[in-house]
């Protein structure tokens, strides 16, 4: 098993705790997805074109397109020793792929002195097989591991028109549903082993552990993070840009008072999983409910809950969005939630927000919001299989974009649906002793 930077973290819980305590808390839209980012990275020699356009000054290429595998460096190291990369300038294009697979390529680039950039290479019609010509675009994407590549450079650029993105390393056979998956402890080490190694290649390559730290907070249940031009600066992740004067250190926020339980929109509060969708008893009425963390690029700032209901008919349910926020490091509370949108196979529904108000003073704000949405929207998101529901909050100055499985969703739907056909006043026989974290109930 091996880790990896893809996306795209409760059971959770224990790994997290194992990030705090190194103090290396830790997706994503790419707009540049050839039909060949998933398949594994492959190297080609391109010559700068047309030639009439460059004469004795043509360019030379090598484009680096695909999934960064564990065999990249040596793939790489076979395929320099083939041809002519004199003054040669790797351009990379991929989603990232495996960390040792990566250190290993980045260490190649560097052994053979080449310069590294963000991009891909347009073939030109009429080239000769010989003499393959292409023309150079910035518009692409560099994502995840795929950054720590473009470290082997001698000389690193990042084009405006480029995207760098990063998120925290996580075991790619779990990423679908982090907090629902558990962990070892030697998932722990080989995760930690490879913060090492990485820590070790981003020193060698004479960047700023700024990077890794930066990569390290963006949770797998977040968007990838795309890298500001002044992080760029200050990773030195490119080398043609001069670094910025170091960030003022900020004060430390005040502590934030104890939370009260929530109160919202005049409901009570019964207990609810962490970890998996599971069947709670809201009130008398059964219902399929999960508890997510709220994060802003690592830094926890709270809790939700989603609660989904009978509908009026067969072809609806009721989803209930609830939200416990207490702001975080350097993030202030909002006045107010202003919109909840959910997104899942395809389909969009936004959900009315009844209310938003802050409690124990101003240290918490709590959210209520709800809406019908269609029966094959949950069906499709509960199907067999890994699928994954986006919750997206906007409120003043701040948009939450969190990524939940649907681990336990497909056990246990049907029985909110044979419930769903029951009576009213029979339709809640489950136990809830066995649930944890709070939902607001009607």
């Amino acid at each position: 098993m091996r880790s990896s930077l893809r996306g795209a973290s409760g059971a959770v819980g224990t790994l997290v705790s194992a990030m705090v305590v190194l103090s290396l808390s830790v997706p994503a839209l790419a707009s540049d997805r050839g039909n060949d980012r998933g398949l594994p990275m492959r190297f080609e020699l391109r010559k700068q074109g047309p030639a009439e356009s460059c004469g004795a000054d043509c360019k030379t290429y090598i484009s680096a397109s695909g999934a960064i595998t564990a065999d990249s460096g040596r793939d790489f190291a076979r395929f320099v020793r083939t041809v002519d990369i004199k003054d040669a300038t790797v351009v990379l294009s991929s989603d990232g792929g495996s960390v040792l697979g990566a250190i290993a390529l980045g260490r190649e680039i560097r052994k053979a002195a080449l310069a590294t950039t963000v991009g891909r290479m347009v073939a030109l019609k009429g080239s000769s097989k010989d003499d393959i010509r292409a023309v150079y675009s910035p518009a692409a994407d560099c994502e995840s591991m795929c950054a720590f590549v473009l470290l082997g450079g001698v000389q690193r650029t990042v084009p405006a028109e480029a995207r760098v993105m990063v998120h925290q390393i996580w075991l790619g056979d779990r990423r679908d549903d982090p907090t629902a998956a558990t962990y070892s402890a030697e998932d722990l080490v080989l995760v930690q082993r490879d913060i090492g190694r990485l820590a070790q290649f981003t020193a060698e390559m004479g960047a700023s552990m700024d990077l890794l730290d930066l990569a390290l907070r963006i949770p797998p249940w977040e968007p990838l993070h795309a890298m500001t031009r002044d992080e760029i600066r200050r990773t030195k992740l490119a080398t043609d840009e001069a670094a910025a004067p170091p960030a003022a250190i900020a004060a430390t926020p005040p502590a934030i008072a104890p939370r009260a339980a929530p109160v919202t929109n005049g409901a009570r509060a019964t207990p609810i999983g962490g970890q998996r969708w599971a069947m709670v008893d809201r009130g008398g009425i059964a219902s399929l409910a999960r508890q997510h963390p709220l994060t802003v690029e690592g830094d926890t700032i709270g809790s939700f809950d989603l609660v989904v209901a009978c509908g009026v008919d067969s072809d609806s349910f009721e989803l209930s969005y609830i939200e416990r926020r207490s702001g975080g490091e350097g993030l202030a509370l909002p006045v107010k939630l202003d919109s909840v949108v959910l997104r899942t196979n395809g389909t969009r529904a936004r959900l009315a927000v009844g209310a938003s108000q802050h409690h124990s003073g101003p240290e918490e704000l709590v959210s209520f919001a709800a809406g019908t949405v269609p029966a094959s929207l949950i069906r499709d998101f509960s199907s067999p299989g890994k699928h994954s529901m986006v919750i997206e909050t906007t409120s003043k100055g701040m948009v939450t974009i969190i990524r939940i499985g649907n681990t336990g969703a497909q056990q246990s739907l049907p029985k909110l649906v044979a419930s769903c056909n029951k009576p009213i006043g029979a339709r809640a026989d489950i136990s809830v002793s066995k649930t944890g974290g709070m939902a607001a109930v009607r």
